[in-house]
């Protein structure tokens, strides 16, 4: 067998991520490896730290990458601040707040789970009453932005409801993050997790987090080790902390710091406000035209993320041929839905770079092309043209 150097594909990447990403970010990861506890790397960590608080509006002291996707993000706040005999409030509304049930069961804590319909908002009425039915309940644990559905939910309600139960709120934002509004120290969030390859288009591998004060005191103060070595925040942070000097702990992805840096310099440069208006800009005109062609959306408007659009598949079409033909026959990623709403919905990503006019034109006419040609039921010839009268508007 001859193997040679990966040249990957040319792709348009517009699914539930990764994102396109920026020659800028790329060009980062190809500059010259240093060590990781190199003076100039250490400088380059502080500002890492200070471009996450701007990005997640908060000023906790207790806010850096884990050297992992988000994955390992949700991780580290569930093995840092639940303990075994714990009981954490548990709201499932799409994959990713399955997910969280598994890390508390996986902590030696019970679950409480309340459930909504994939594709609704998390219900403040139903969390309530687990609070009141469960006082004591050491944190709720929910998903701001449900990836696998395009459902926001109102963080800043929850977060609260969890602080005046004395609870803590652990929150994902893997999604959210540098696409909508994530305003930490507001919502009174304690710890919150996100991911680099969303709206931050920077590639895969790295977990931003931030910890409040009152978490940072439930982790010194625990009554059992941390589960797992890797993740312990009291051994992390010695590597993160520079004030006192940095004490190894593990070898940081050094290029994939140097993107992730740039990619929230490129943040900075636009403007987080800025930031939010283009993604909402750009997901009313795609939405414009996909209610064009007349397709539906399965989330109602008021809950829409606007850079994850979870758009039903017509009766009839078979939604990985239209996948396939898309990726085919002009190189652009879809993703297909999950869980219970698999081979019903395709979701459409505008994070990030990926969140563009060129993007949204792109989608549409390919997708309209596409349909025609499985004889889908769709008006044709009208998708772009609405879309380009909403960004004119």
């Amino acid at each position: 067998m001859t193997v040679s150097s990966f040249q990957p594909p040319a792709r348009v990447l517009m699914g539930p991520g990764p994102s396109d990403v920026h020659p800028r970010v790329l060009a980062a990861t190809a500059r010259p490896t240093v060590g990781h506890l190199d003076p100039a790397f250490s400088a380059m960590m502080d500002e890492i730290k200070s471009l996450l608080r701007y990005a997640f509006q908060t000023e906790n002291a207790l806010t850096f990458p884990v050297s992992a996707p988000g994955s390992a993000g949700m991780e580290a706040c569930f093995v840092n601040l639940i303990e075994p005999g714990d009981t954490v409030i548990v709201a499932i509304n799409g994959v990713f707040g399955l997910r969280m049930k598994e890390n508390v069961l996986r902590c030696g804590a019970t679950p409480v789970v309340v459930e909504d319909d994939w594709g609704t908002a998390i219900s403040l009425d139903k969390v309530a009453q687990a609070f009141r039915d469960n006082p004591g309940a050491r944190a709720l644990a929910f998903v701001h932005a449900e990836t696998s559905t395009g459902v926001r939910s109102d963080a800043k309600a929850l977060c609260t409801m969890a602080a005046e139960s004395g609870a803590l709120s652990i929150v994902d934002t893997v999604t959210g993050l540098g696409g909508i509004p994530v305003q930490v120290d507001d919502w009174g969030a304690d710890a919150v997790y996100s991911g680099t390859q969303k709206c931050l288009s920077c590639p895969p591998g790295l977990s931003p987090v931030t910890f409040s004060d009152r978490a940072a005191d439930v982790v010194r103060n625990r009554k059992t080790p941390v589960q797992s070595w890797f993740l312990d925040l009291s051994l992390v942070m010695g590597y993160w902390d520079g004030s006192g000097g940095r004490s190894y702990h593990h070898t940081a992805p050094v290029n994939a710091l140097y993107g992730l840096h740039e990619a929230l310099v490129m943040l900075r440069e636009e403007g987080l406000e800025a930031a939010w208006a283009r993604h909402d800009r750009l997901h009313h005109a795609l939405v414009t035209g996909l209610q064009a062609m007349g397709l539906e959306m399965l989330v109602d408007e008021d809950h829409r993320l606007p850079q994850l659009n979870a758009v039903c598949v017509p009766e009839g079409v078979d939604e990985a041929a239209v996948r396939k033909a898309l990726l085919d026959d002009y190189g652009i990623e879809i993703g297909a839905g999950l869980g219970a709403l698999a081979g019903k919905v395709w979701r459409i990503g505008l994070m990030g770079q990926s969140c563009t006019p060129r993007h949204v034109t792109l989608c549409l006419a390919a997708l309209e092309g596409t349909l025609a040609r499985f004889q889908a039921n769709i008006a044709t010839g009208q998708a772009v043209a609405a879309a380009q009268r909403a960004l004119a508007a």
